[in-house]
């Protein structure tokens, strides 16, 4: 066996320190460099995810003015379309206001359409009454808005000399009044031998006269009001 070397002294020599490699040895060159690369490495991720965020919020915001700006544009459309059928409509609902179709039934100016249509055909004595109005339930599903469709039932009954003198009479009504014949039975009346100038024809007919009106409110305790009577006149 081999004996470590000794000094001349007698004492053990110390053991030589191993070598450290040649890159960590030079390493303290590149220290500044490789901690100047470090931190621009953080400094970039930094950045990059802030960036991210930023462009993340951006598109958000951008998102939130093209609904905000799609949701004005609808807008301003549907006010310029109601404008639109304003100018278009105006003329035809004011139209059928003044003729008694679109708010409260007038029965006066139906009693006086009646009176002047009699007095102008020069027609018998004739008789009617009218029943309470009523709301008017529909078959079919008809978008009507804030107003409800409303009549009233009339029952005519006139002496007639032939029969046009009841298709004149309600030709002539039509034009003053909106309503809806519903029947009209004719029958001939029986005359003496002889006779003449009399009625010939007896006519008893059913008209609804219609309006749209709104629904009345019920007053504070007392949930409905009560119906009006029927009203008999003759002219």
């Amino acid at each position: 066996m081999s004996s470590l070397p000794h000094s001349p002294s007698g004492r053990r020599a110390a053991p030589r320190p191993l070598p450290l490699p040649y890159w960590l040895a030079e390493f303290g060159r590149i220290r500044s460099a490789v901690l100047t690369a470090l931190a621009c490495l953080l400094l970039s991720t930094g950045a990059l995810q802030l960036s991210h965020w930023r462009l993340n919020s951006a598109e958000d915001r951008l998102q939130l003015a093209q609904r905000t700006r799609d949701a004005a544009y609808t807008r301003y459309a549907h006010v310029d379309n109601e404008k639109r059928d304003i100018r278009n409509f105006q003329p035809r609902f004011v139209e059928l206001r003044t003729r008694g179709l679109i708010g409260a039934e007038k029965r006066i100016e139906w009693v006086d359409a009646i009176r002047q249509v009699q007095e102008q055909r020069r027609l018998l004595p004739l008789s009617y009454e009218v029943e309470p109005q009523q709301t008017v339930q529909l078959a079919g599903a008809l978008d009507l808005g804030d107003y409800q469709l409303q009549s009233s039932r009339m029952h005519l009954h006139m002496d007639l000399l032939h029969e046009m003198d009841l298709f004149n009479f309600l030709t002539d009504l039509h034009q003053r009044a909106f309503f809806a014949v519903q029947s009209c039975n004719i029958k001939r009346l029986a005359r003496a031998v002889g006779a003449q100038g009399g009625p010939t024809l007896g006519a008893d007919c059913t008209l609804n006269w219609v309006t749209l009106g709104t629904p009345a409110k019920a007053p504070a305790g007392n949930a409905s009001a009560a119906a009006s009577p029927a009203s008999k006149e003759t002219p």
